[in-house]
């Protein structure tokens, strides 16, 4: 495959769920599978609950980084979430120390749920050089917290993984 194409998500394994509350994985082209609200979410409603499922020794494509050098596995359909330069859900941490998915926007039925992968993880290297999501505000590659532009940052504000918010970051370029 050409790098600079998606690797498609394969479907799922037997006994990997496939809705969840509100949701349900389907297929997304281009993309694989993707996960997709089947009632609407208001505002600042949890869309998706997170759980941890493991934790890992290091940093790979479905990692969520739960602190500084920390990176968990998620349970049910949080893996299967697709990325976008201007999501529809941001990142809030939940008492178990997982990332729920809370809507930033109305969320309607039939919407593909989507978040930055940077509101979640300091660095990000597992993904093709080129982002997909196809958004009017796209930066043109999935990036982390760290090369997260700073009017998105902003933009972001309430809905980024507090551990990001303490890391010193390298001054953006003007």
């Amino acid at each position: 495959m050409h790098p600079d194409h998606v690797t498609a998500t394969p479907p799922p394994a037997p006994g990997e769920p496939t809705h969840s509350p509100g949701t349900e994985l389907r297929d997304t082209p281009g993309k694989g599978a993707g996960v997709f609200a089947t009632h609407a979410f208001r505002v600042g409603e949890v869309v998706l609950a997170g759980a941890i499922k493991a934790e890992l020794d290091r940093n790979d494509a479905h990692a969520s980084q739960i602190g500084p050098d920390r990176f968990i596995r998620h349970a049910g359909l949080m893996p299967r979430v697709n990325h976008s330069c201007d999501p529809n859900c941001g990142v809030q941490v939940n008492g178990s120390g997982a990332h729920d998915l809370v809507a930033r926007f109305p969320v309607h039925v039939g919407q593909e749920i989507t978040f930055d992968y940077a509101m979640r993880n300091h660095t990000v290297q597992h993904f093709p050089p080129r982002c997909q999501c196809g958004s009017r505000l796209c930066r043109g590659r999935i990036t982390g917290w760290q090369d997260l532009p700073a009017d998105r940052r902003h933009a972001y504000h309430g809905y980024v993984a507090p551990y990001l918010l303490h890391i010193p970051q390298a001054p953006q370029p003007r």
